[in-house]
């Protein structure tokens, strides 16, 4: 396997070099096989909960052993096929500085005859393999998300380049009004000014407008950040090179479910198994759960609905199964808390004791004590 790259390490060009190599070499490795009338292989990290590890001392999901071989074979010679046909494509497009999304790159397979993709998944799942094959993040190899990276208002000044002159741009995140500034699918180029004191992270486009409208980050001296759900990549490591290079705390606000913590959370915290072969670069170590917890549904005596089916099975598969879950007591004790209770509560639920109430009265009194907060 070709030897990982850490992203924005090197300089562009340097970077672009690297990861052209290493296409080389697998592509000439294969042929030589070829050649030689033996069976080419390409081996791949599995990609699952059940093949990752976790040291509290590091903070993140790590790849553990296991491992796939594909082996050109009659059987797999059509995935084998589109396998390298997406090598191809991302080596095209490294070389030519250009992008793909990902459902254009299923498009363009649409001209690869028998070893096009019938949908979209099976696409993303080759994709998902070609970047644990030579473990780099799919942003090296040309291939961006659909989606934006999230949004960011308050005591931040963001510094990027301008792409055609290479000047230096200053965005102040306070001058967005009722806007915010967007996090960019490849955030390793920014740089960053702050003076504030924390990072508050959202899950919800909802009340991430609230506390922007009512300008939050001037009252809490902080930096907003909104994840939309499930944080992107972009989003995740934008975090994490804020907070390590400022050096400040980041506390996350999401919904008191089991979603909201076993996805949304532990993947912005440690990161997921399907990439555990990058999570090192993915994941913020440092945040901390400030809430909605159990607890907050009883202290603060909010509107519930009931567990789904769904809720309590995911519930109950991170206590089984989820590493970081397993690791922390506290975490086990507050699901098995929800669990009984039997309910979930949105951020939103705040609203019955008034719209504001939420930036009056639950984060002044949540933020005096952080030691308290989940890990």
């Amino acid at each position: 396997m070709p030897k990982k790259t850490v992203s924005g390490v090197k300089p562009s060009g340097s970077r672009q070099k690297a990861v052209l190599t290493a296409i080389k070499s697998s592509a000439e490795e294969i042929r030589r096989k070829i050649l030689a009338r033996k069976k080419p292989t390409m081996k791949f990290p599995v990609r699952s909960l059940a093949n990752v590890r976790y040291h509290p001392q590091r903070g993140f999901f790590e790849i553990a052993g296991q491992k796939k071989e594909r082996t050109l074979t009659v059987n797999t010679v059509k995935t084998f096929a589109q396998t390298l046909r997406m090598i191809a494509l991302s080596k095209e497009l490294v070389e030519t500085d250009d992008i793909a999304t990902k459902r254009e790159a299923y498009y363009v397979s649409k001209n690869w005859q028998d070893a096009r993709f019938a949908e979209q998944p099976e696409s993303d799942t080759v994709m998902d393999d070609v970047e644990a094959f030579f473990g780099m993040n799919r942003e090296q190899l040309g291939f961006i998300p659909e989606e934006k990276g999230g949004d960011v208002a308050g005591k931040l000044v963001v510094i990027d380049h301008d792409r055609d002159t290479g000047r230096e741009i200053r965005i102040d995140c306070t001058r967005f009004g009722s806007g915010a500034y967007s996090i960019p699918i490849s955030v390793e180029q920014l740089r960053f000014e702050t003076d504030a004191a924390f990072i508050l992270v959202i899950e919800t486009a909802g009340m991430f407008q609230r506390l922007v409208k009512h300008n939050y980050w001037k009252k809490a001296d902080c930096i907003l950040i909104s994840m939309g759900g499930v944080p992107t990549r972009a989003c995740r490591r934008f975090i994490r090179r804020l907070a390590d290079y400022k050096k400040i705390p980041v506390y996350v606000f999401v919904d008191g479910d089991p979603y909201g913590i076993t996805n949304i959370y532990r993947t912005l915290k440690v990161g997921s198994g399907n990439a555990a072969h990058l999570n090192e670069f993915f994941c913020v170590p440092q945040a901390k759960f400030l809430g909605i917890t159990p607890k907050d549904i009883v202290d603060y005596k909010l509107p519930t609905h009931p567990l789904k089916d769904v809720d309590v099975k995911r519930a109950r598969d991170a206590l089984k199964n989820d590493p970081f879950i397993r690791h922390h007591k506290d975490w086990i004790s507050a699901i098995e808390q929800l669990v009984r209770m039997g309910v979930r509560a949105e951020q939103q639920a705040l609203a019955k004791h008034g719209l504001n109430y939420v930036m009056d009265t639950y984060l002044p009194e949540k933020l005096r004590h952080p030691e308290r907060f989940l890990p």
